[in-house]
């Protein structure tokens, strides 16, 4: 295992750097090489069977589980309201590997002010800052194992934001379970990396709730234990498993959580109990508790505090809401298998309206029903939006949105963030190693979400002013956006540029929309596409399991443009050369050359114009540079050629678009 493990970081070290070394530096001459292009590739490989050669699941593929039972209170104060709880944890050893120790995240270390997030952040401050909260951070009270009936207590080794349990007899692999026990505190910041927080409204402040208790890193078959900080850009990678949970909060506050809301009679009033009801038949959103009716004593069940019970299952993770200052309104999901769920959303006054929040429920429920029906059906009862501090945060069927965005602004965020419930959520990526395998997947899926909602209400309009899937030169726009960045899409996303990891999104969006549109078609990319999410669902798939799934399904080699596209930053310029007449005599049909100047090549799209206003398209395959990066061909006109545009309607993103263009003197 050990040897593997070595191996694979190996591999892709040599991969990485190898594609890096030959990318296009100022200065150089000589740009394309064929050979780097279309050279061999060979991804790393798993050991034992755990990942087929065809992108799936090996017959020997296993992952870990972690169930979860959290008793969680929230204790407001003006200053320094806390998190108390404790959590505990059945962790399952698939493995075959026995374990001496076990590892688990503490993220709410994160707001240490010795923290290493907060060492990295600039002293200017960023969106994911972490700096200026003297009392973050977790405070480890106990730890108790419970292992083949005995029970005892560990003294942690906690580093920044990861906690090793060292065990007293090692968990057995194939398997094997282990309880794992921790009491602990914390004070909410704030601002929490732009990820959770509080912020304060007429009514109240809203708490949104993430990286709350002690969970487990995962320990997967690639690399063992994955023990990368959380350091605030870089997201999380966690194992799939039941969670049950208690939240107790003041009695006149709406908790709201990821999953099922199981003792509805022990904290709604019967009228709330009954709308709520009302809302699970309704494809219009109903209100729960209205503006009129926030703050007021009739609408809570009790005083003192209230315990709010919630269950989800085959998560991977789980998040919760609470404030005195909150809007309820909610409305049913059609789900294509016939199955309903609902749609929620809450938020303060200052959030409320037709053009705001007043259509939460409406963009989520939407966006649900049509991500279900083109990828994958939703796989839980109920998803929730909230308003508050963070600018969009996902988690699984809890979303926080900033809560001053209106029309276009907040759809746009509640599809992206509900669109993590499919990437990573159900198909399980690294998050903190390989950003853009779930933000460029989701931005990819949030063009078809935007353009199908509502007849394409916040679409890009198309230059007929009618709405559009991409917007006039799109692929330029993506272009001038990730072309600055000296870091290839596969660098870890603590180690990329501060100000270059939006190309995660619209790069990785790019380069799918890339291989749809230009390179296999929809009907092939599709298929291969729906076959990865198929194979991977609540899985944790690699790169090199996407790579794999699509050149198999496809049908196609396509390593040419994963090479390129994640590995390095080399760039694209397609260019018509010139045209001749064998004999000077149009007649005798024309000799087009077209040529590749950079590193990268895609297939060639022309537009031919003839001297008679006769236009023909032609299509040639990206292997015509497959030799080398100059192609001439014979064009079977009877005339001469008035002009040709490579690439008519700037699919490309072509870093040259002057020489994209021939003219007939």
């Amino acid at each position: 295992m050990h040897y593997f493990k070595n191996y694979l970081l190996l591999a892709c070290g040599v991969l990485a750097a190898a594609f890096t070394a030959s990318a296009q530096t100022p200065g150089d001459t000589v740009k394309y090489n064929h050979s780097d292009l279309f050279g061999p590739i060979t991804w790393p490989t798993t050991s034992n069977g755990t990942r087929s050669a065809a992108g799936k699941p090996g017959p020997n593929y296993w992952q870990n589980r972690a169930d979860y039972l959290i008793h969680a209170t929230l204790n407001e104060a003006d200053q320094d309201t806390t998190i108390t709880g404790d959590v505990t944890i059945t962790y399952t050893n698939n493995s075959p590997d026995n374990m001496d120790y076990l590892w688990l995240m503490l993220d709410q270390n994160l707001f240490r002010p010795d923290s290493r997030g907060a060492a990295v952040t600039p002293y200017t401050g960023d969106r994911f800052d972490v700096k200026g909260f003297s009392r973050g951070g977790v405070k480890v009270s106990s730890v108790t194992v419970t292992y083949k009936g005995q029970t005892y207590t560990v003294t942690p080794v906690i580093t920044d934001a990861r906690m090793q349990v060292r065990l007293n007899k090692a968990l057995g692999g194939n398997g094997d379970k282990i309880q794992v026990k921790v009491n602990y505190e914390f004070s909410i910041p704030f601002y929490g990396a732009d990820r959770m927080g509080r912020k304060k409204f007429k009514q109240g402040y809203v708490y949104e709730i993430a990286q709350w208790y002690p969970r487990m890193c995962v320990y997967d078959d690639a690399e063992g234990w994955n023990t990368l900080p959380y350091m605030g850009l870089g997201e999380f990678y966690c194992d799939y498993g039941d969670y049950d949970y208690y939240i107790t909060a003041p009695a006149n506050m709406i908790v709201a959580g990821s999953g099922d809301l199981l003792n509805e009679k022990d904290v709604l009033t019967s009228t709330q109990q009954k709308r709520l009801a009302e809302a699970r038949n309704s494809d219009k959103t109903v209100t729960i508790v209205s503006e009129s009716e926030v703050g007021a004593p009739e609408t809570r069940p009790a005083k003192g505090k209230l315990t709010w019970h919630f269950k989800m299952e085959n998560t991977r993770d789980v998040s919760w809401a609470a404030s005195t200052a909150f809007i309820w309104d909610a409305a049913k999901v059609n789900l294509p298998s016939g199955r309903k769920c609902i749609s929620q959303s809450v938020y303060p006054v200052e959030s409320a309206g037709i053009h705001a929040w007043g259509r939460s429920t409406e963009y989520l429920k939407n966006s649900i029903e049509i991500y279900s029906k083109a990828y994958i059906e939703y796989p839980w009862n109920s998803a929730v939006n909230v308003s508050g501090v963070a600018l969009g945060m996902e988690y699984p069927g809890i979303i926080f949105c900033l809560s001053g965005l209106k029309d276009g602004g907040l759809w746009g965020d509640v599809t992206h963030e509900i669109g993590h419930n499919w990437f990573p959520m159900i198909v399980g990526s690294n998050e903190r190693k390989y950003m853009w395998q779930d933000e460029g997947f989701n931005t990819f899926i949030n063009q078809y979400s935007t353009m199908m909602f509502n007849n394409g209400e916040y679409a890009p309009k198309g230059p007929n002013g009618q709405p559009s899937m991409y917007g006039a030169g799109h692929a330029q726009q993506v272009l001038r956006s990730y072309i600055r960045s000296n870091d290839p899409l596969m660098t870890p996303s603590e180690a990329i540029g501060l100000n270059d990891y939006g190309q995660y999104y619209n790069k990785t969006a790019l380069g799918l929309d890339l291989l749809r549109d230009v390179v296999l078609g929809p009907e092939r990319f599709d298929y291969a596409f729906h076959e990865y999410i198929k194979n991977w669902a609540m899985k944790h798939p690699l790169p090199y399991d996407f790579f794999r799934a699509m050149n198999d399904a496809a049908g196609e080699d396509l390593n040419w443009f994963f090479k390129p596209w994640f590995f390095t930053t080399w760039k694209l310029d397609q260019a018509i050369d010139g045209v001749t007449y064998p004999g000077g005599n149009p007649a005798n049909g024309a000799i087009i050359e077209i040529s590749n100047k950079e590193k990268m090549a895609m297939p060639v799209e022309l537009k031919i114009t003839l001297a008679n206003g006769k236009v023909e398209m032609l299509d040639l395959p990206v292997n015509v540079f497959q030799r080398n990066g100059v192609w001439k061909f014979k064009y079977p006109s009877t005339q001469a050629i008035r002009s040709i545009i490579i690439d008519p309607e700037h699919k490309l993103p072509d870093v040259d678009l002057k020489n994209n263009v021939y003219k007939a003197e």
